[in-house]
This record gives structure tokens, sequence and C-alpha cells, in this order.
């Protein structure tokens, strides 16, 4: 999704390779953004799901190595904190390629989830580091990166500003889903640490028969699994409506006429910012800071009685800042691109 933003604006002076690693292949991850997006085709398909993150990303690599060794691109381009992004930006950096990170200096300060180990490595491995927001610039300069920093705002900014007209226009999902603006809750999660431990699952499962309103839960395959392993589906099931995952627009359309949204997603939070949605982040812990201090998110890990008073909060008074670059971080990151002299 982020490559919706960047790939056609880079292709107007650029040529681009865009390899899918496979990490996201279910067609209701994957397949369904490139189609409704607009994201040009993989010019490669690795293939690599499954296994552990070590597992993924050593597979990853050994792909990755020879495809690099072969093109000799000038720059490996990698977005965001998952499992590759991490090895495109080692495969990139050990074959002494610059390497471009979006989505720098995102931080949550939680070793203990994976795509934190991802972003902090990619970082230290890139040439070129985009970052979304001032915080993410300071959080760089912390760890001693002050070169090759670049604010330019968000792309998934980009992706949600641009298409949300569209989604207003073409989702019919609000009406299939017999909801009423403004009278139901939105609730996605899939983070590890929510769903692989059963005691936290099943207290997703309680928060979720503890909404005093209706919810649609968009069951990620991840939280699918793992539900029936522990046997919670059905009670899940009975508290709120559950649907396969959503594509974009309908995904856009829901939440902007959400009371609020219920999330373990990073990118979610921020979603939720953009549209003026209240959100309820079902973790100790966030890398958008800003949506917290100005009054439009609200973190309580998996505490119930937590969420439950944080969804009668009223709604921050006021106009939102636009922190995320306005639509136009694309726009910025080419630029960078078209000034850039490889060193090799």
């Amino acid at each position: 999704m982020k490559a919706a933003a960047v790939s056609r604006k880079l292709r107007e002076t650029h040529r681009e390779l865009l390899v899918h690693t496979g990490q996201h292949h279910d067609d209701e991850l994957s397949r369904v953004f490139f189609d409704e997006l607009g994201i040009p085709a993989p010019d490669r398909e690795l293939g690599v799901h499954g296994g552990t993150n070590s597992d993924q990303t050593a597979r990853m690599l050994a792909a990755l190595e020879p495809m690099l060794r072969d093109h000799a691109p000038d720059l490996v381009l990698v977005y965001g904190d998952t499992n590759s992004t991490l090895a495109g930006a080692l495969a990139g950096a050990q074959q002494r390629l610059p390497v471009a990170h979006v989505e720098a200096g995102m931080r949550s300060f939680d070793r203990s989830m994976p795509e934190e180990l991802n972003r902090v490595l990619a970082d230290h491995a890139a040439e070129l580091r985009f970052c979304s927001t001032a915080t993410a610039v300071a959080n760089l300069a912390n760890e001693g990166i002050r070169d090759g920093v670049y604010l330019v705002g968000d792309v998934m900014a980009d992706v949600a500003l641009a298409f949300l007209p569209l989604a207003e226009e073409r989702s019919g999902a609000l009406e299939a889903s017999g909801l009423e603006p403004g009278g139901y809750l939105l609730m996605t999660v899939h983070r590890p640490g929510n769903v692989d431990r059963p005691e936290r699952l099943a207290r997703v499962v309680e928060l979720a028969e503890r909404l005093p309103v209706p919810t649609l839960f968009p069951l990620h395959p991840r939280t699918r699994g793992r539900l029936e392993d522990a046997g919670l589906l059905e009670r899940l099931e009975r508290a709120v409506g559950l649907t396969p995952p959503l594509g974009y627009l309908d995904f856009l359309k829901l939440a902007r006429h959400a009371k609020a949204v219920l999330t373990d997603s990073g990118g979610v939070q921020k979603e939720a910012y953009l549209l003026g949605t209240p959100c309820v982040t079902l973790r100790s812990s966030t890398e958008w800071v800003e949506t917290v201090e100005h009054g439009w998110n609200v973190l309580v890990d998996l505490d119930v009685e937590a969420a439950v008073e944080a969804l009668k909060r009223a709604l921050p008074t006021g106009e939102r800042p636009e922190l995320y670059g306005g639509g136009r971080a694309a726009e910025r990151i080419c630029d960078v691109l078209a000034a850039y002299t490889p060193s090799r």
C-alpha cells in the first residue's frame, strides 16, 4: 500500500523493478490492494511466506541476493517495518548498494515487537531515510543518525487522502453491513503479541463481549487461526459481526463513519486520525505518538475497563493539525531521489 503512493510517480522519471516477496500472500491481504489502488504489477514474485520471522527473512535474503547481483540497481527502496523491509535493506547493504527506507525513524520502543527490530535495523542499514514526522527525525538523531534524513510526511496519508473520495463514492460496505454512520465500532487485531498468547487473545474476546454498540471485526487470517486453536472463535462470533479482511476502499469507508476504531495496527491508528475518527489502541505503546498527544488516540493495552471508558470520552475540540505531510510525501521522496547521486 505504501508503494501505491510512490511507484507510479517514481516511474515517471525512473525505471523501477518492483519485487513482491510473498510475505503477504493471501489475496484478501495483498492482491486486492494491487487491484484497488492501481499499484503496478510486481516484476518479480518470490513466493516467500510462512515460517518464523527469522526463517522467513533468511529465505527472502537468499532470493534477493542473486536478483540484486544480476540487476545491479542504483538504489534499493524499502517500506515500513515488515520482514520484507529488513530483508531488502540487509540484502542491499551487504552488496554495497545504497538503501532508502520509507517510514524511517518510527519507534514504539518495544523491542519485543518484531516490527521494532525490523525498522531499527533497516534504518541503520540505510543511506537515505524518509521520515513521516518530526518525532521520527528526533528518534534517529537520538540514535546518532543525522545524515541522509529527510522529513517528507507519510505516504499512507497520501493514499488515504487520495482515495477517501473514491471510497465514499464506490464502497457499499456500510450499507451491506446494515450499519448506521456513527452507530458502530470498527475493531482490528492481528499483532503477534495480542493473538499468539492465549491469555491475551482471551482478553481480546472479553473486550469484544463488553463493547457497548454494534461492532464490525474484519478478521485477519492469523487471528482467525489463533482463535480456532484456542477455542474462542464461537465466543467472538456471538459478540461482534465478523467479516473477512476488507479491501482498502471498504475499510476507509467504514473507518470514516465509525463511532470509534479499536485496533493494534499502527497504520489504522494513523488512518483514524486522518479520517477524524477516535481511536482506542490495544497496545501499551505507539509509533504514532502525535495521535495521542492531540487527543484522538488512547493507549489501553488489553485493559477491558480502560477500553470501555476510553470509548466514553469526548471528542477533541478544534481542528485536527496537519501532521503527516498533506498528501505530498511521495512527491517529496521522488524529489530527493531525483537529486540523489549514488556514491559508488
